[in-house]
């Protein structure tokens, strides 16, 4: 492609995606559906665009936007929060993983697939894409519980994905399937990934100020990130975790109170301030708009029998979203939270990466199960982008929901007005008030309020 007309592209796409935007805060039509039409289009349907020609630097771009997501996402979770919902989010993680294994198990049976080669796929499509998870539930007025138990359960789940993907491949190749070492492989992979990004960010917390004093220093948590990511993989642990953790870490520095955890650090930790969140969010926002439209370039529709597995698989999926829902949800949960849970089936990088694994080992199944997730790709984004436009323009499609899951029911929209999305208004009080760091903001005030009052009640 001539250079010239690639920079006038990209430079229309960026506009575009904030076209997109407004249509999403105005219509309700989802922008992350319009980016991946633009890569179908210069993709697979009129081949502008191959997805091969881009050589490593496809998977770079890819790995890149997941860290930054991730730790951007991590950046506005509640130590408080997750201590009050990881029953919820290891009970709905784990119910929604092995379901969604079994259910894909019996589709790829169904169309000839030996069992192991159907549970490899299933294993492949078990998980939420971090990359479609946090961006979406952030613009939803759900509850903060809600909302935190799907960003942890979309990391979480792509760790089991490449470790069962992994060992299933391993176990076609070699003949056998070791329990054990898959166990072992899923705990060392969360444990000391998160032990790692915790350890990263305390010593961060440590030397961050020393870094603001330099010149053009605001790109120096993503790149140290970016360390914590890749020193991760190579160690045989989940970077996704580790990146994640840190970024827990560094919003909830100033809960730390352990004396060595303080004598580590140097002292009280020092968070993230307002500039860098803004430039954080504004390059979640870029990395996002060419993100969908990269998975759009990539995906394959080569066979009508993969395009049907595919519609069946991701139609499945959701009614089993559904069942997990309805029983599994936080107990907190209003009927719009558990409607947002219950479309949350999205596949991303994950199961792109993951595909490839079996074609590589040569597998009987190997380009089917490529094309297949491919394709589940595709509709599972595009069921959860049109599901959401219908519950919030549908009464009928509400009332479904209302009656399948149960729950509190709430008034208003299921939309709410963020910073991620409204980037011209951050004049607005309403709007900043929802971003992470005026959350961090406020509950630091309340926290120092409070200390104030037991200081003045002691005297």
């Amino acid at each position: 492609m001539n250079v010239d007309l690639t920079l006038v592209f990209l430079g229309l796409l960026v506009f575009s995606a904030h076209l997109f935007a407004s249509i999403y805060n105005r219509k309700k039509i989802p922008d992350v559906l319009l980016l991946i039409v633009i890569g179908l289009l210069l993709g697979p349907v009129f081949n502008l665009i191959n997805v091969d020609s881009l050589g490593m630097g496809g998977p770079v771009f890819v790995a890149v936007t997941l860290v930054v997501i991730l730790f951007e996402g991590g950046t506005s979770l509640s130590i408080k929060v997750m201590r009050s919902s990881w029953k919820s989010t290891m009970t709905l993680t784990l119910c929604c993983f092995f379901l969604s294994l079994i259910i894909v198990s019996v589709v790829g049976l169904c169309f000839g697939m030996g069992w192991l080669d159907a549970m490899l796929l299933g294993a492949i499509l078990g998980g939420t894409s971090s990359a479609v998870v946090i961006p979406l539930v952030r613009i939803l007025d759900m509850g903060e519980e809600a909302r935190t138990v799907l960003v942890l359960e979309s990391a979480a789940t792509d760790v089991l994905c490449i470790v069962f993907t992994l060992a299933f491949v391993h176990a076609e190749t070699m003949g056998s399937l070791q329990v054990g070492s898959v166990i072992g492989n899923i705990l060392s992979s969360f444990v000391l990934a998160g032990l790692l990004g915790f350890a990263g960010a305390l010593v961060w917390s440590r030397i961050i100020t020393q870094i603001r004093k330099l010149q053009n220093s605001i790109f120096t948590t993503p790149a140290f990130v970016f360390v914590i990511y890749g020193v991760a993989n190579m160690l045989g642990y989940s970077g996704a975790i580790a990146s994640l953790v840190f970024g827990i870490t560094m919003a909830n520095i100033d809960t730390i109170k352990n004396r060595i955890l303080l004598k580590v650090m140097g002292g009280p930790g020092h968070q993230l301030n307002k500039t860098e969140m803004i430039f954080f969010g504004e390059i979640v926002f870029l990395l996002k708009t060419f993100f969908f439209v990269y998975i759009g370039i990539s995906i394959r529709f080569s066979d009508w029998q993969s395009i049907f597995a595919g519609l069946i698989i991701t139609l499945s999926l959701f009614a089993g979203r559904l069942v997990v829902a309805r029983f599994c949800s936080p107990k907190k949960a209003g009927i719009f939270d558990k409607t947002v849970i219950s479309m949350m089936i999205p596949k991303g990088l994950a199961a792109a990466v993951l595909a490839g694994l079996p074609l590589a080992a040569g597998l009987p199944f190997g380009e089917f199960i490529q094309n297949v997730t491919y394709t589940v790709i595709f509709f599972s984004i595009l069921l959860v982008s049109v599901m959401i436009l219908l519950a919030e323009k549908s009464a009928v499609v509400r009332r479904f929901f209302e009656l399948i899951l149960g729950g509190r029911k709430r008034d208003g929209s299921i939309y709410m007005h963020d910073m991620a999305r409204n980037g011209d208004k951050t004049d607005d009080e309403d709007v900043f008030d929802r971003t992470p760091y005026a959350y961090l903001k406020k509950r630091g005030e309340r926290e120092g309020a409070a200390r104030e009052e037991e200081d003045a009640s002691g005297k």
